[in-house]
This record gives structure tokens, C-alpha cells and sequence, in this order.
């Protein structure tokens, strides 16, 4: 079979679609002819189907010569000239009982309505509007109703449709005709697009509607078409695969007309997982928790009963839409159904960042044990696919993915029941950051995460540009920059004022206020009324009205800020922007002044704004030196400074010099540009990178070889951003001054 997984995340992605045809029961040895190039597909006919394969460009399809039982046009007839006549000579090259495979995309997809650009001609609704304004010489793609025209007027009478998503590229479900999701697909869809940037819809959460609409097949990204002279066809239902997890866990999944359900493995090293699979099943049974029975036959497939109901997700769902006491009723059932599937016992754990803990521990913790992977039948929750189980993992990642999961693409669920509630309920919530954190690394290491990083941020959306897409639409381009990105225009010239006293402002302050005091905060609550933050006094909009035009800015930090829009207008406020914490904001600085030392013709310095972290106290060389090489690299040097109440809580000791005079002695190095507190709920680099945009973050050796700092750096490297590492002044450090104080050597 194929040997490819695992190697590297290019090659990985190279084969991710040839999900689309790896379920297919070809016979083994037979004669193929693939249109388009020889290149994965081609090896897995080869290898895997041992095939006897010919390759030819589509445009040399009429010079084909021979017979065949296998033709096979993946994303080819698009670039045809004349396609109707590709496919007329594709029938007669086809054995008697041959079979044409055509892999399609759909320029009726519902990828395109949420905004991504045309394949061919690069431009957003052009396959939408059927190319009215002209195709590309590359080729053009064709909605279904066209296809099946083509397909009838070539001479074919028997095809099969597959709806495929999310694409060709990555062809992780198919549907055939007929077939609707039973689970959630929003739960379930890692949606990617041929280009990101221009997406404004989310697109998972719009299959449902289309499903209950009759939309779903129509509007399908891609098409996978069997058509047969013999009108027999494969009697796949439903197929989903997961090329991109590799050579251990790459499985396929196929529902049968004949009501069972088959896993394989994509690679050899798979049948260890299989057999781990059918163990976990016959343990979680003999413990008492149901669970849909299934048996590995001879051929090495996992068999199981197809079973004709909605998964654990989709029941919970609609039963909290419906009766949120008697959803929490039956998610503590399926809480007992996890604890009852292994011994418990007290002991160490090693979390995500490396660091030790006591707790509630699984013998053996089935970590698939979620309402995704469940079916609700007689009163009870039947669990399938337990292939992962570890030794000794944390009761509490468990129960907390039993959470993320039900509440992974549901928003709608969050405003009837907020997700830390039942994060509460369960004794999860003191801790809940670790345990996210230890599900995400049993998640990103399965996805494979970290080898396709760079794949998936070229073809998945960016969830703030989507809804900053979607914004852009209700305004003019003026106003629209005006209200969500220059949000602190004039901030500093008049009297800020913060609309609204909950988690935003809270957020706001945390961040903004020394660099923007705040004048006052206003909020509709009549009970936040005379409370503080950060000692600025909440009052009644009210206030605004005996404010005079001109002198007041006023930031609305409410999630639902149109009605506080609408309430501005009436108070006649017209300079008024919208705060949002998850948004990263370019703030003005003050413009850098040319050094008269330095000449004109020095060589440019290799970052434009870097940025340098630290405490700062008993500053001494040591500190000179950091700033002096960081200045060296970068044109403006910004350095945070950590709070007194940071380094006490942080570090467990109390700072020498009080923060006030550490930031000021900074802010005094003639290296340094800006010198700003730490926010204490904000202290990590990813905050400081969404506040200050730099190109690098300098810091000292001693953390360059530690994983979270690398992390750090991984996370800055996908922003455009780095991390550089200098190594420490080794004759001088605060820890030694600080000991020789308390030693009263000096």
C-alpha cells in the first residue's frame, strides 16, 4: 500500500484527495486510465489497487487508444474545451462493464455564496452568475443540471451522484443522492477554501438549513459521479475518511445499502488500531456501558450494524433548545456513562505545558467517549468508534471534552445555557484551562496539527476577517473603518467614555487604560450604577446628554452594540467606535525621531518593531545589554514592564524597586521608544503581539530551548512575527544583586 503519512506535511497534503476515491471497490489488477496528471491519485490506482494505469492530459484524451475498465477524471473535464466530446470518447473506451469515475466541482456550491473566490477566475460569484462576465481560458466549472445535460447528450444514461465536502482538495465526506447528515455538521466540518481572506459566512452551520430545505446535494461543494454501462453501481451510502491523521490512525468509514457499516485502514500500520478498537468495545461492555457491537472480519474490516437514529450530539442539542432542565437530567446520565468506563483512582498527571498535578485519574480513559460518538436509543446513550484510550489520563479532560464538543459550532447553545455552567456543574471550571489544554494536544496530535499548520493557514478562514467581512457589508468603507478598526482616533484628544460595565469594558480597562484613561463608563443597568473598575465610577448614559459636540469619544463595549448605536443617535454622540476584545488593534504611536548619532548610512536593521518583556528590577548591564542588541535589530523597541502584583503572584517574591520606578528607569534608556505596564489578566505574548503589532519579540537564552517559549515562537512565526533569543550578561543578573542584599555583601 501507499507509504506516505507521516513524512512530512507537503507530501501529507498532496494525498489528502485521494480520500475521494480510496473506499471505491475496485478490482484489484485491472486496466485504468486517469485524464490529468500523474500524481497521487495515480500512485494509489498503482500501488494500492494494483492497477495497470494510463496517464493522459485531457486534452489528449480523443488519442487514447485501447479499452478499459477504469477512466477516471478528478477536477479534469473543467479545463475541456468541448466536454461533451471527451466524454462520448470516454464511453467507448470503457470495457463492457466498465465504469466512468468524474470528480467535479460545483460552480453552485455553497462555498462560493459564503464568499470564496472562483477557482478559475479568481474572482468572488463568478460561477455563481454562470460566468456572465466571461470564463477563464483555464477552464469554468458547472452546476449539476449541467453535468446531468452533459452526461445525456455524451450517450450516458446511469450515473450515481456523491455530494463531496468539504472539496475535491479534501474530500473528507461523501453523500450519495438520497443521503442527508445525521449529525451536526457543524461539529463535525473543518471547511477550507481557495482563498480565505474573502469568506463571509460561516459556512458548517448553513448545511442543516439546506438539508431541510432540499438544498444540500444541490448546493454541494464538489461531485464525485459514478456513471456505469451496466446501471451497477458501488453501494456506498455515506463515506467519511481521515487521510490527513496518518499512518496509524487513517481510517475510512462506508455505510452500506445493506445496513452495516465498515472501518478500514488507509495504511498497514492502521490494523493495530482496528484491533485496539474492537478491545475497547468488548472492555466498555463488559463494564456495563452500551455500546453498538461490531467484529473484525477476514478481509480485516471492522463491521458494525447501521444504526437508523441522530448521534448523542444532535439529541442533546435539540433536547436543550427544547427543555433545558431536562437536557442538564440527561447530560448527567451521560456523565455516569463516562465515569462507569473505567476504575478511578487517585495520582500524579503531567498536563499539556509540562507540569505536574494530583487528581482524579481513568485506569484507562476512552477519550472518544463525546455525544458525537454516541447514538440516544431507549433512554440510553450507545457509544461507537472508541479506537483511543489512555493510561492514567485525568477523569476531568474527559468530562471536558464531553463539554467543547457539544458546544463546538453552537453559539446558540452558549445564550441558552453558557458553557462554563456546566463546566460548574461538573467541578471542571477552577481548572477548566488546563483540561481545554489537554484535549486540544490529544486533538492536535491526532489532526496532526502541527505538520499541517502551514496548509491549513492557507485554506481555512480566519473567523475574526469573516465576521469583519460581513460587518464591512452594512457600511459605507469610511464609516465601516471608522467604528471597528480606528477605534482610537481622537482618543486621546477628548474625554473617553466606555459604553457598557460588563466583560468588555472589563477587558478594555485591563488593556487600555494607561495608555487611554477612561473619563467615565455609562451603562442602561440601573444596578452596575455607582460600582467601579479600576476606580473609574459606572454611570447613567444620561451623562452624555450634558456633554457638548466635539468633546467626548465614546467606546461601546457590548457584544449586541446595535442598539447602543441607535441610542448614541439619539443622544446626538456621532464619534462613537465598537470595542472588541478578541480584535487586535493597531494603536498610533508616537513617530520615531531620527538619532543624530547614528549615520545616514547605516545599514537598514533587520525588524522595523520589536518588543522585549521583563521585570526590570535592580536594573542593571545585564538589562542595558538586552535593550542595546534589541534596539541593534529594530527600528522602534517597545518593552513591556510586569506589575508589582505580577511578579508577586507570578514569581512568588517581592520586587525590590516598586513597578512606577522600574518603568520609568525604563522608559529613561535612551533604547528604548515605549515602556508599558503588563496587563495582569493579559500577561502572554499573544496579547502583547494583538496590542503592540511587532515583528519580533527579543528574550533571553535561557527560555530558547524550553517548549512553551517555542510555542510562543510558533505562534508569532504563523502571525508574520518571530522570536529571537540573546543570551543573558553572565556576570551580572537581579538574582544575584538581590543575594548579595540579602547577604549584606554590598
Amino acid at each position: 500500500m501507499t507509504d506516505i503519512a507521516g513524512i512530512n506535511g507537503q507530501k501529507l497534503v498532496e494525498y489528502l484527495p485521494t480520500a475521494l476515491i480510496r473506499w471505491y471497490p475496485f478490482e484489484k489488477g485491472r486496466r485504468a486510465l486517469l485524464l490529468g496528471e500523474d500524481d497521487a491519485l495515480g500512485v494509489v490506482l498503482r500501488n494500492d489497487f494494483q492497477m495497470d494505469l494510463v496517464v493522459a492530459g485531457i486534452e489528449q484524451s480523443g488519442e487514447v487508444e485501447g479499452s478499459f475498465d477504469y477512466v477516471l477524471l478528478i477536477g479534469s473535464l473543467e479545463h475541456a474545451t468541448n466536454p461533451v466530446k471527451v466524454l462520448m470518447k470516454l464511453q467507448k473506451l470503457l470495457v463492457r462493464d466498465g465504469v466512468l469515475l468524474l470528480g467535479l466541482n460545483n460552480r453552485l456550491g455553497v462555498r462560493y455564496f459564503c464568499g470564496d473566490r472562483d477557482l478559475y477566475t479568481n474572482e468572488s460569484f463568478d460561477g455563481v452568475e454562470n460566468y456572465r462576465r466571461g470564463k477563464s481560458s483555464s477552464g469554468r466549472m458547472y452546476a449539476r443540471n449541467e453535468i446531468e445535460a452533459m452526461l445525456s447528450a455524451a450517450g450516458w444514461s446511469r450515473w450515481k451522484f456523491y455530494s463531496v465536502l468539504p472539496n475535491l482538495a479534501e474530500p473528507v465526506f461523501l453523500f450519495a443522492d438520497g443521503q442527508l447528515p445525521k449529525e451536526d455538521m457543524a461539529n463535525r466540518l473543518f471547511t477550507n477554501y481557495h482563498y480565505p481572506p474573502s469568506v463571509f459566512l460561516q459556512e458548517e452551520s448553513l448545511y442543516g438549513t439546506l438539508a431541510d430545505n432540499g438544498l444540500f446535494h444541490r448546493m454541494a461543494n464538489a461531485f464525485l459521479i459514478e456513471c456505469s454501462l451496466t446501471g451497477e453501481f458501488a453501494d456506498a451510502l455515506y463515506v467519511t475518511s481521515s487521510v490527513e491523521r496518518g499512518k496509524e490512525n487513517a481510517m475510512m468509514t462506508v455505510i452500506h445499502d445493506d445496513g452495516t457499516v465498515s472501518k478500514q485502514v488507509i495504511y498497514p500500520e492502521g490494523k493495530d488500531r482496528l484491533k485496539c478498537l474492537v478491545e475497547h468495545m468488548e472492555t466498555l461492555q463488559q463494564r456495563g456501558v452500551p455500546v453498538v457491537e461490531g467484529h473484525l472480519e477476514d478481509d480485516g474490516h471492522y463491521v458494525m450494524p447501521y444504526i437508523e437514529s441522530v448521534t448523542g450530539q444532535v439529541y442533546l442539542k435539540n433536547l436543550l433548545l427544547k427543555d433545558k432542565a431536562a437536557f442538564l437530567q440527561v447530560m448527567d446520565d451521560f456523565r455516569d456513562a463516562i465515569l462507569a468506563s473505567s476504575p478511578i483512582h487517585r495520582g500524579e498527571f503531567i498536563d499539556a505545558r509540562g507540569e505536574k498535578g494530583e487528581t482524579d485519574l481513568f485506569d484507562e480513559a476512552f477519550l472518544d467517549m463525546v455525544p458525537l460518538n454516541s447514538f440516544y436509543l431507549d433512554g440510553k446513550f450507545v457509544f461507537f468508534d472508541q479506537e483511543f484510550s489512555e493510561p492514567n489520563y485525568p477523569v476531568n479532560v474527559v468530562l471536558t471534552r464531553m463539554i467543547a464538543t457539544l458546544y463546538a459550532g453552537n453559539s446558540e447553545l452558549h445564550q441558552i445555557l453558557p458553557a462554563d455552567e456546566l463546566y460548574e456543574r461538573y467541578g471542571l471550571l477552577a481548572e477548566k484551562q488546563r483540561w481545554l489544554e489537554m484535549e486540544w494536544a490529544f486533538l492536535r496530535k491526532l489532526r496532526q496539527e502541527d505538520i499541517l499548520r502551514e496548509y491549513h493557514r492557507q485554506v481555512r478562514r480566519d473567523d475574526d476577517i469573516m465576521q469583519a467581512n460581513r460587518r464591512r457589508m452594512n457600511y459605507p468603507a469610511r464609516d465601516y473603518r471608522k467604528l471597528f478598526f480606528d477605534i482610537f482616533q481622537d482618543a486621546d484628544t477628548k474625554k473617553l467614555i466606555l459604553f457598557g460595565s460588563g466583560r468588555y469594558a472589563h477587558e478594555f480597562m485591563n488593556l487600555y487604560r494607561v495608555r487611554y484613561p477612561v473619563y467615565a463608563i455609562v451603562d442602561n443597568n440601573e444596578a452596575a450604577w455607582g460600582k467601579e473598575i479600576h476606580g473609574v465610577q459606572i454611570q447613567p448614559p444620561a451623562i452624555l446628554e450634558k456633554m457638548q459636540p466635539g468633546e467626548c469619544k465614546v467606546l461601546v463595549c457590548i457584544k449586541d452594540f446595535l442598539p447602543v448605536m441607535e441610542q448614541l443617535e439619539s443622544l446626538r454622540v456621532d464619534d462613537y467606535s465598537i470595542f472588541n476584545p478578541g480584535k487586535s488593534y493597531v494603536v498610533p504611536r508616537a513617530p520615531m525621531v531620527a538619532n543624530a548619532e547614528v549615520s545616514l548610512k547605516q545599514e537598514k536593521k533587520k525588524y522595523h518593531i520589536g518588543y522585549v518583556a521583563g521585570v526590570f528590577d535592580l536594573f542593571h548591564i545585564g538589562h542595558l545589554n538586552l535593550l542595546r542588541r534589541a534596539k541593534e535589530q529594530c527600528d522602534y523597541l517597545i518593552v513591556g514592564v510586569v506589575s508589582d502584583r505580577q511578579v508577586r503572584e507570578g514569581k512568588k517574591v517581592e520586587p525590590f524597586v516598586p513597578f512606577e520606578e522600574r518603568l520609568e528607569m525604563v522608559r529613561a534608556c535612551r533604547y528604548v521608544d515605549e515602556a508599558h505596564e503588563i496587563p495582569f489578566e493579559h500577561p502572554d505574548t499573544n496579547m502583547a503581539w494583538k496590542l503592540y503589532h511587532f515583528d519580533v519579540q527579543f528574550s533571553g537564552s535561557d527560555y530558547e530551548h524550553d517548549s512553551v517559549w517555542l510555542k510562543k515562537k510558533a505562534w508569532l512565526e504563523e502571525r508574520g512575527s518571530t522570536m529571537v533569543f540573546f543570551p543573558y550578561t553572565q556576570s551580572t543578573s537581579s538574582t544575584k544583586l538581590k543575594k548579595l542584599i540579602t547577604e549584606r555583601l554590598i
